[in-house]
């Protein structure tokens, strides 16, 4: 008998609160906030004098619903919205440098893969410079036979023929040009060590960081 009726009182009192939540579900919500004066304002609708503020909803029991934020002017939201994609491009921008770092550790796994490289980047603008020299060499040699000819107009090269003094004009401006080639050059090696100082002093964290992270053993799986 003593069952029967604990069994009947609880019955009793889930069939209660469930209908006190049903009367909170179905009741219109109380609004209160405190406005700018302090003033404490409670309300069956939100309330025009908290717009700028925190405003909550109230069930019939007092519980809260909802917290409201203030509402935005389109100038607030234009701010807001600013601050969101300045927080989103510095976000994109992490995430790429974090890429970026992992494809240069992949390429460059140490220190003597990353001095080949710079090594054959090195061989290659020398190859290129070696190629100017060596014209440079041959436009002489050429000279040498224009030299002779004008040989017979050193007192007054302007009475040399046309051509020749065409010869020695082509001559010289090719020799500037690869001259001036030259220097580029020296100045392409300067970016490539550049260039690669600073890999190798981002590499030399990378790969500490690498070698003080934690090993995870053979055969077990990530958690």
């Amino acid at each position: 008998m003593n069952a029967l009726v604990w069994s009947a009182g609880i019955a009793i009192a889930l069939l209660v609160q469930a209908g006190a939540h049903a009367e909170e579900a179905s009741t219109g919500g109380i609004y209160t906030c405190v406005d700018a004066s302090g003033r404490r304002i409670t309300s069956d609708r939100p309330i025009a004098a908290c717009i700028d503020r925190e405003q909550r909803e109230l069930g019939p029991t007092g519980t809260v619903r909802r917290v409201i934020g203030p509402s935005l002017t389109e100038h607030e939201k234009a701010v807001q919205a600013a601050q969101l994609r300045k927080q989103q491009d510095e976000a994109n921008r992490v995430a790429d440098e974090k890429r970026r770092e992992r494809v240069l550790v992949a390429r460059y796994p140490n220190r003597a893969a990353h001095d080949a490289e710079r090594a054959a980047a090195l061989e290659t603008v020398d190859s290129v410079t070696a190629v100017a020299v060596k014209r440079i060499q041959a436009l002489k040699e050429a000279r040498k036979a224009i030299d002779a000819e004008m040989e017979f107009y050193k007192k007054d090269p302007a009475k040399a023929p046309m051509k020749l003094q065409r010869e020695v004009a082509a001559n010289d401006a090719e020799i500037q040009e690869q001259q001036r080639f030259i220097l580029s050059q020296g100045q392409e090696k300067q970016r490539v060590n550049k260039r690669f100082d600073v890999e190798l002093a981002q590499l030399r964290q990378l790969w500490g960081t690498r070698a003080t992270e934690p090993s995870v053993p053979a055969g077990t799986a990530a958690q």
